[in-house]
C-alpha cells in the first residue's frame, strides 16, 4: 500500500514537472519579446547570477545594458521579468501592489524565522499590523528616543577610546557598529539592554545576529523551495528537520531564529508583567516606558477588538524589530565610514559641519536632521549601496495574482525590433524589482550615477529624477522601498545613523587598512576582507581626532 502511494506521488510530481516544461517552452508569452541575458543553467536560470554573494558584476551588467526591463529565466526555464523602470516600479509597488504580491518564499521563510511580523504577513493581515505600528514610528515618538541614542553612542566612543588607549592599531568597525545598533534597538525598540558595550567581546546573541546577512545569502536557493514543502508542526518535527537541513545558511537561520524568539518571549513576559503592575513599574524598566514596544503594548490594550494584535503577532513584531534593525543600519554606517576613509577631504568637511552645528551634542530631532552635508553623505551612500531593512536593495521578488499590463516610462525595442509601449504580464509571473539599479540608473541620475558624490544632493536634482515619479518613500530613492510594504522604521534608521556618525567623527578619524574591502550581497550588503571571507568584517585605522577650535561655533559674550 505504501509503495503504491509513493509511486503515485512520484508519477504526479513527474507529470507536473513535464507539464510545466511543456508550458514554458511550447506556449508563447509576451515576455519572450523583452530583451534579456542568456541563462547559463536550466536548473537555476539566472537566479544564482542575481542573488549570489558576489553578484555585483551581474547587477552592473543589467543596469548598463538594458533600458529598465530585462527578461530573465527562473528555475527550469521559467520566465522572470526584471524591472528598474520608475513608472513600472510605481505600478508594482503602489498602484497595483495587491496584484504584485510578495513572493511566497520570502513570506514563508520569514514566518519561520520571526513569526507573524510585518515581514511575513500579506494583504489585510499586513495592513492591520501596519495600522497599529505606524504611530509608534512617527517623528513624535522618535524625538523622545534621542537621549537614548546619544547615550549609547557615547558608550561606543568610550569603548573605542579604551581600545585605542590600550594600543589597538586597527578596529573592526563592522563589529562595533553592530554592537551599538543592537543596543539601540534593544533600549529604544524593546526597552531592554542586550549589550552595554562594556565587555571585551559581544555575547552569543550579538554574535549570532551578525551572521544573518551571510546566512540569508547562503540560503537563497533553499528558501525558494519552502513554499512547495508541507508545513510540519507536529511535535516540533518540522523545526528539527530544518536544524539538520543540508545547507549551512538554513541551519544558521534556524539557530538565529531560536535565539531571537527566546529573547522576544522573555522580554514580552517581563513587559506584560510590568504593564499589569502600573506606570511606576514600567518607568523602572530600560527605556522608562518610552520604547517602541512599550508604546505598542499600551496602544494594543486600548485598541478595538478588530484592530488588536494577538500575542503571537506582538512577539512577531519584537523578533522582526530585532532582526531588521541590526545588520541593516550598522552595515550602512560601515559603508559611510568606508567611503569617508576613501575620501579624507569629504570626511574632514563633514566633521567640521558636525562640530559647527553641535550635532555631536544632544541636539533635538529637527536640529539633527538639519545639517545639509550630513544629510547629503547619508543619502548618497544609501543611494549606491544600502537598504536598512532585510532584502530591499537586494532585488524584491513578487508574483502576479492576475494578468496585468505594466506601463513604461518610455518605449523600449523588442527582440523582434518593434517598439514596446507597455508589457502584458501573465498571471503567476515572477517579477523582480531591481531597486539598487533604479537608484543608479544613468538615464535618471546622469552619466556619473555610479560615482559617490554627496555634492549632488546640495543642488537641485536633475529633472529626469524629480519628474520620474520614483515611488520610494525616501528622497527619490528606492532604498527604503515604497508603497504598503515600505520600511516602517526608516526615520528610526536615519536618526541612528546621524547620531552615531556625528559622535564618531567628532572624536575619531577613520582610514582604510591595507587589506582591500569587498562588499558582498546577502539579505543586506556587508563588508568583508578578501573574496573568501564570509562574515561581516571592516578593519579600519581609527585614531583620536585633535579638534581645531575654529570648527566650533564662537562662544557667546
Amino acid at each position: 500500500m505504501l509503495d503504491a502511494i509513493i509511486q503515485a506521488v512520484a508519477i504526479a510530481g513527474l507529470t507536473w514537472f513535464i507539464w510545466q516544461a511543456i508550458r514554458i517552452f511550447a506556449l508563447k508569452s509576451p515576455l519572450d519579446n523583452i530583451p534579456g541575458p542568456e541563462s547559463r543553467s536550466f536548473l537555476y536560470g539566472n537566479l544564482r547570477d542575481l542573488t549570489a554573494l558576489d553578484s555585483w558584476p551581474y547587477h552592473d551588467h543589467l543596469v548598463e545594458n538594458y533600458p529598465g526591463f530585462a527578461r530573465l529565466r527562473g528555475p527550469f526555464g521559467g520566465r522572470v521579468l526584471y524591472v528598474f523602470d520608475p513608472s513600472a516600479l510605481h505600478q508594482i509597488l503602489v498602484k497595483d501592489q495587491y496584484i504584485y504580491e510578495e513572493a511566497q518564499y520570502f513570506i514563508r521563510s520569514f514566518a519561520i524565522m520571526v513569526g507573524q511580523g510585518l515581514l511575513s504577513t500579506l494583504g489585510e493581515h499586513h495592513r492591520k499590523q501596519r495600522k497599529m505600528l505606524n504611530p509608534v514610528f512617527s517623528p513624535r515618538h522618535m524625538r523622545h528616543m534621542i537621549p537614548t541614542f546619544y547615550g549609547i553612542g557615547q558608550s561606543l566612543l568610550d569603548a573605542l577610546d579604551a581600545k585605542i588607549q590600550a594600543g589597538a592599531d586597527e578596529l573592526d568597525m563592522a563589529l562595533w557598529t553592530g554592537r551599538a545598533a543592537l543596543e539601540i534597538i534593544g533600549q529604544a525598540g524593546l526597552g531592554y539592554s542586550f549589550d552595554p558595550l562594556v565587555n571585551e567581546k559581544p555575547d552569543d546573541f550579538a554574535t549570532a545576529l551578525k551572521t544573518v546577512t551571510y546566512a540569508l545569502g547562503r540560503a537563497t536557493i533553499p528558501r525558494r523551495i519552502l513554499p512547495y514543502l508541507p508545513t510540519i508542526r507536529f511535535a516540533g518535527i518540522g523545526h528539527a528537520l530544518l536544524k539538520v537541513f543540508p545547507n549551512d545558511g538554513v541551519r544558521a537561520l534556524v539557530h538565529i531564529s531560536d535565539i531571537i524568539w527566546a529573547s522576544s518571549m522573555a522580554i514580552y513576559t517581563e513587559k506584560k508583567h510590568a504593564l499589569a503592575q502600573g506606570d511606576e513599574a514600567v518607568s523602572r524598566q530600560v527605556g522608562e516606558g518610552k520604547d517602541i514596544m512599550s508604546i505598542l503594548l499600551r496602544a494594543n490594550l486600548e485598541a478595538s477588538a478588530e484592530d488588536r494584535l494577538d500575542e503571537d503577532e506582538l512577539l512577531g513584531q519584537m523578533s522582526t524589530l530585532t532582526l531588521a534593525a541590526v545588520d541593516t543600519t550598522s552595515n550602512a554606517l560601515c559603508g559611510i565610514l568606508a567611503r569617508l576613509a576613501e575620501h579624507p577631504d569629504v570626511q574632514q568637511k563633514l566633521r567640521e559641519e558636525i562640530l559647527r552645528s553641535g550635532a555631536d551634542k544632544e541636539l533635538d530631532f529637527d536640529a539633527l536632521m538639519a545639517p545639509p552635508y550630513l544629510e547629503a553623505v547619508c543619502r548618497e551612500t544609501l543611494r549606491l549601496l544600502f537598504a536598512p531593512q532585510p532584502q530591499p536593495c537586494s532585488p524584491r521578488f513578487c508574483r502576479t495574482r492576475q494578468d496585468v499590463v505594466l506601463p513604461l516610462s518610455k518605449p523600449i525595442r523588442g527582440v523582434d525590433g518593434t517598439p514596446i509601449h507597455a508589457i502584458s504580464v501573465p498571471k503567476n509571473t515572477t517579477v523582480v524589482c531591481g531597486l539598487l539599479n533604479c537608484n543608479r540608473n544613468k538615464a535618471l541620475w546622469g552619466a556619473d550615477a555610479d560615482e559617490w558624490k554627496p555634492e549632488r544632493w546640495l543642488a537641485p536634482l536633475p529633472s529626469t529624477v524629480t519628474e520620474a515619479k520614483i515611488p520610494g518613500v525616501y528622497s527619490n530613492l528606492m532604498t527604503f522601498l515604497g508603497g504598503g510594504r515600505a520600511c516602517i522604521g526608516f526615520k528610526f534608521s536615519q536618526l541612528e545613523m546621524k547620531v552615531l556618525l556625528s559622535l564618531l567623527l567628532s572624536k575619531f578619524t577613520f582610514g582604510l587598512c591595507d587589506e582591500p574591502v569587498v562588499w558582498k550581497f546577502g539579505g543586506v550588503r556587508f563588508p568583508t576582507v578578501g573574496k573568501d571571507c564570509v562574515k561581516p568584517y571592516l578593519p579600519m585605522k581609527v585614531k583620536l581626532y585633535k579638534a581645531n577650535e575654529s570648527t566650533r561655533p564662537e562662544a557667546s559674550p
